[in-house]
This record gives structure tokens, sequence and C-alpha cells, in this order.
């Protein structure tokens, strides 16, 4: 995967269960010029972390205590609309990705089906949105 600006691919991973995280974090580590750059609990973390850190991506979970990610997204993109977000869910529905979309958000994956996460952050490097296609005539793509 080609580097932007010549450094590595930032990506923070946002998800309140640990083990999900570090599953990710190895996934994401084993694809060459992209890192982990940071990792949230929760939404308020996430919030907190993109602002500081600018990721390329951030990878966040929709259902997470204090503020859910479908919220930390809304709150991450009124302060910087560029940011490039891909909203997991165990609960993937239609509905979630319609509401995903309208917030901003560029892409959106369940959480089940991990290998689709690293084609999901690729397809958003590129500029691209990524929908599962199931929902993508749904949610307007």
């Amino acid at each position: 995967m080609r580097q932007l600006g010549g450094s590595l691919i930032r990506i923070l991973i946002v998800d309140d269960h640990h083990q999900f995280r570090a599953r990710l974090r190895s996934l994401i580590e084993s694809i060459e010029d992209w890192e982990v750059c940071a990792e949230a609990q929760n939404g308020v973390e996430a919030v907190e972390k993109h602002w500081y850190i600018q990721p390329h991506v951030t990878v966040m979970d929709f259902n997470m205590p204090d503020l859910n990610g479908l919220l930390a997204s809304r709150e991450i993109l009124r302060k910087s609309p560029d940011a490039t977000i891909l909203l997991l869910t165990v609960f993937a529905s239609p509905q979630l990705a319609i509401r995903a979309k309208r917030e901003g958000i560029k892409g959106f994956c369940s959480k089940i089906e991990v290998d689709s996460i690293p084609v999901a952050i690729q397809a958003l490097l590129r500029g691209e949105t990524y929908f599962p296609e199931s929902f993508a005539a749904q949610a307007g793509d």
C-alpha cells in the first residue's frame, strides 16, 4: 500500500474490547506501511485522540460506553470535516449504514467479517466509500 506524504499510514483504533483492539492492531500492522498510531476505549477518548493525532483513518466501533461510535464520529467530523472514519459493528443493518453515511462516515463494516476491514481501509485511502454491497443501494451508493 502506498504511503501518504512519504510516511506510514496512521490508523486510530477505537473499541471498548481490549481483545478486539489487539486482534485489529495485529491485522492492521501486518500490512506494509500501515501503523496503529493510537487506541481509544470509547467515543470520548476517540474524539480527544483524533484531535491531537490526526490519523489518516479512524476505525471505530459503534457500540461503546460513554459516547457511541456514531456520536463520536459526528463530533470528530464537526471539528475535522475531512476525517476518514470506518464504522464497525457486530449488528450491521441497512438503517445504521444509512445513518452513518448521513453523518459523513465514509465506510461501514461488520466486525464479524474481520478480513473485510483492510479492504475497507484501502478503499477509504483511495478516496472511495465502503459500504457492504447489500447495504450500498439503501445507503445511497
